[in-house]
């Protein structure tokens, strides 16, 4: 949109781009200067009225009127009066004034009455880094129905906006405005939101535009695909035919068998190379040995800080950490990176470029095992493909229940009955270190009394260096394993049975979730213990009866609202001041099929 040079200036001022955006800048209030013969207590009105006396008091400007169009006396009082004021108010003198009217025991008074001749109009006021007068007069000279249908808003919602703007016959009640409007106003701030998003998709020519048959592979598997799992693969075999390099994110749900999608994609690349970034040793030593076990045929490579400098030209498919930045990469037809949100930005950017020929870019997969709203993948689209699995191959049969102070004995006696049974059991700790802000035991305040009662404890947290060869250590030989959130994403562990968590209602519902889907990976009977001090969390207790990942996103939503998803990463705090994603779904359905995404 090209704006004329003035407005360009004013439109930078209020970090606005849009039309639209212009609309979304409602009233703070309005000015009624409608006179009226019915007097309106508490409320700023104006009065035809002849002044009949001033008096100067000391800090204020007293003025006795009559108002022609009540009919009666009313008086006026101006605090700490201004010189220019006093002549404003001339004994004799006929005129419109406009202020804030009390009555109170038969006395009425006009606070900060001032002389007015924009008589019969209701004019909007607007709170805005420009000056008022200067806001209210771009606002009439560019907001109109023709510009914001211009930008592809519909006519009804252009319409039902301009009424805030410019009322017709009565203030609009901006406490209490219609269904109607609010939904423009939702559909509005939507609408320019995803069509910005669009706006930041680029589209590259990709490397290589064919694709293998997976089925033959699939038909080889000890087990059969989810229909959601190959409702993903297809979606990728789609992405893999066009010209145009894929960008897809799939986001699935603990043990929803992401790593079978991954596969899937190696194998219809199979004529081409893959790459795949882990964001841990642990987790990319896991993908590897997933990858050998059931791509047999396949050369594959796992490259870590520790691989020696091997030549990765005569490999089908490397699996790597963060290490394969920092080493001469073959050129390669996908890249893939598992559990996206671990890596920065800049880092799966390079990752692409690394491999990528020319202005031609591979297909670029990313996978996310923090399941993320419907409503918030809706919108996602606008600038990056999104395919959901929200079931589990199996059925997790995991125990979920919130504990107190009183129920540590019960907990003691489960702990030692679970190892007892050859199972292993994670506690996850708040802090590592003491904190007098926090009534929560810290890690090292609390290992003592494990260790003291259990062998094979382990510890470790996120400055910890070891904490992958600690982890490996556990998973080995260990009973108990004391932890921050660091074992939170990815890591398998299949002996582990039961996790605690302490003080859990300082986490957000999707970190319990990873915690929780850390166990019960192999389809062992699961706990999950929220041990908090509060007396009672409705938050928590809604955890509890809910084990699907997507559910949680939107009581994530619910309880704590969306980020942003432009500007930063999902957080607490929200960038929409009108929609609300965890109630407003249908409305991302509209804006989506309007913007035809």
């Amino acid at each position: 949109m090209k704006l004329p040079k003035e407005q360009e200036s004013k439109f930078k001022k209020l970090g606005i781009g849009s039309y639209c955006e212009l609309a979304l800048m409602i009233p703070s209030a309005y000015e009624d200067l409608r006179l009226h013969t019915k007097l309106q207590t508490h409320t700023m009105q104006l009065i035809d009225a002849t002044v009949e006396s001033v008096y100067k008091a000391p800090n204020s400007l007293q003025v006795t009127f009559f108002a022609h169009n009540f009919g009666h006396t009313i008086t006026g009082v101006i605090f700490r009066p201004k010189p220019y004021m006093m002549h404003q108010f001339r004994v004799g003198e006929r005129d419109y004034y406009y202020g804030m009217v009390e009555c109170k025991s038969g006395q009425c008074t006009i606070s900060m009455p001032k002389k007015v001749t924009n008589i019969g109009a209701i004019t909007p006021k607007y709170k805005s880094p420009l000056r008022s007068d200067v806001m209210l007069r771009l606002i009439q000279s560019s907001l109109t129905k023709e510009n914001l249908i211009s930008e592809g808003l519909r006519e009804e919602i252009a319409e039902e906006l301009l009424k805030l703007h410019f009322p017709a016959s009565q203030p609009l009640e901006l406490k209490n405005l219609e269904p109607k409007t609010i939904d423009a106003l939702k559909y509005t701030e939507l609408f320019t939101y995803m069509k910005q998003l669009s706006n930041k998709r680029r589209y590259f020519k990709a490397l290589t535009s064919t694709y293998n048959c997976y089925k033959e592979w699939a038909e080889t598997l000890p087990f059969r695909l989810t229909d959601e799992q190959i409702k993903a693969i297809e979606d990728i075999k789609s992405d893999f035919a066009k010209e145009v390099s894929a960008r897809r994110m799939i986001v699935g749900d603990v043990g929803s068998g992401k790593t079978m999608v991954i596969l899937a994609s190696v194998v219809m690349m199979s004529k081409e190379r893959s790459i795949l970034m882990a964001p841990t040793t642990i987790l990319a030593n896991q993908l590897y040995e997933e990858a050998k076990k059931y791509l047999p045929t396949m050369k594959i490579a796992l490259v870590t800080n520790k691989s020696k400098n091997t030549n990765l030209d005569e490999y089908d498919f490397i699996i790597g950490t963060h290490a394969l930045l920092y080493r001469e990469l073959p050129k390669a037809s996908l890249v893939m990176v598992d559990e996206q949100h671990r890596f920065g930005t800049q880092q799966r950017n390079l990752l692409e470029k690394l491999v990528s020929s020319g202005d031609k870019k591979p297909h670029f997969l990313q996978f996310s095992a923090t399941p993320i709203p419907r409503t918030q993948a809706m919108i996602e689209t606008a600038h990056i493909d999104v395919s959901l699995i929200t079931t589990t191959p199996f059925k997790k049969d995991i125990t979920s229940k919130v504990i107190h102070k009183n129920d540590f004995k019960d907990l003691l006696e489960h702990i030692k009955g679970e190892i007892s049974s050859g199972n292993q059991v994670l506690l996850v700790y708040p802090l590592v270190e003491q904190s007098e802000v926090l009534e929560y035991q810290s890690i090292d305040e609390a290992r003592g009394f494990w260790e003291k009662r259990f062998s094979n404890v382990f510890v470790t947290h996120g400055k910890d260096k070891e904490k992958e060869e600690v982890l490996l250590e556990f998973d080995k030989k260990g009973d108990i394993l004391i932890a921050t959130t660091v074992v939170e994403v990815g890591i398998s562990l299949p002996k582990l049975s039961t996790v605690v968590v302490v003080g859990a209602e300082r986490l957000g519902l999707s970190t319990l979730h990873q915690l929780r889907g850390r166990v019960s990976r192999t389809g062992l009977k699961g706990y999950c213990f929220l041990y908090t001090n509060k007396s009672s969390s409705e938050r928590l207790d809604r955890f509890t009866q809910t084990t699907s990942g997507f559910d949680i996103a939107n009581l994530d939503l619910k309880f704590r609202k969306s980020g942003d998803l432009l500007k930063g990463h999902n957080q607490s705090g929200s960038q929409f001041k009108w929609i609300d994603l965890a109630e407003d779904e249908e409305i991302v359905k509209r804006v989506k099929r309007d913007l035809m995404f």
